[in-house]
């Protein structure tokens, strides 16, 4: 009987000290999970950031943001509640509806940028999935191929304000978060957008299957070429003593300013 007893203390006394402590663990984890979706809403465009913080519907507008109905998740919650007592019938329902949420994932990774491999993150430690994408540099980008139940009664067709619209089918609206002039990006100062192709303009066909492209030539070498010899330096020399000027040769002689003698008279003829 004593022994009764005390076993019935020390599972009171495990209680009192184990529930307190789960009970902090469960509101951190809830704070922390609540500031995640809050950077991820502000990437999704979703304004108000309170959003994030009430229970339940923070969840509901991130299964939305996933391209599913978030009404469908709402029911599962309840079954799960209701139909929770029947040993199979709630343990399929709670997980139907993690799955649910789980598609909703995989829509969001890729809005983010995220390959389907990141799913293996987000089904064993959701927090730290919400974590990378709450606070690493990609952006909310609608422009995917639509969802495979786009077309069918999981596709999201509610509208909720405050909460961008995520529409899978004929094609992807601007969402507001990104588009110009709502702190998306801004084309630079002056930019033009380019022309339009002339009419009658065909692009050229494509390169056929199996086409590699050939090889770039290769790179010039970038050693700079060696500098140009310096000539010798040639040291400076005495000035030599120039030649002397060469004499004056002697100048020829005058000719003589005598005149000849005058020629004599001829004889004069005798008359008759």
């Amino acid at each position: 009987m004593d022994s009764y007893d005390d076993s019935g203390y020390g599972s009171v006394w495990a209680f009192l000290i184990l529930a307190p402590l789960f009970f902090l663990f469960a509101v951190a984890a809830y704070i922390i999970g609540s500031w995640f979706l809050m950077k991820i809403f502000e990437k999704a465009g979703v304004q108000g950031k309170w959003r994030a913080w009430v229970p339940f519907y923070n969840t509901l507008i991130f299964v939305k943001l996933g391209d599913l109905n978030p009404w469908w998740l709402l029911i599962l919650w309840g079954g799960t509640v209701v139909l929770g007592w029947v040993p199979v019938l709630g343990w399929l329902i709670g997980l139907a509806a993690f799955l649910y949420s789980l598609a909703a994932a995989w829509r969001i990774g890729l809005k983010l940028q995220k390959e389907a491999v990141w799913l293996i993150l987000y089904f064993f430690l959701a927090i730290v999935w919400l974590g990378i994408n709450a606070f690493d540099r990609s952006r909310w980008n609608t422009a995917i191929p639509a969802a495979p139940w786009a077309g069918n009664f999981l596709a999201d067709k509610t509208v909720w304000a405050g909460v961008p619209s995520q529409v899978p089918s004929g094609g992807y609206p601007a969402n507001p978060a990104t588009a110009p002039g709502a702190g998306g990006y801004q084309p630079p100062a002056g930019y033009a957008a380019p022309p339009a192709p002339p009419a009658g303009y065909t692009a050229p066909p494509a390169p056929p299957a199996g086409y590699t492209p050939p090889p770039a030539p290769p790179a010039a070498p970038t050693t700079p070429p060696p500098a140009a010899a310096q000539p010798p330096v040639t040291p400076p020399t005495e000035p030599q003593t120039p030649p002397a000027a060469p004499q004056t040769p002697p100048s020829a002689p005058e000719p003589p300013t005598t005149e000849p003698p005058a020629a004599p008279d001829a004889p004069e003829t005798p008359k008759q």
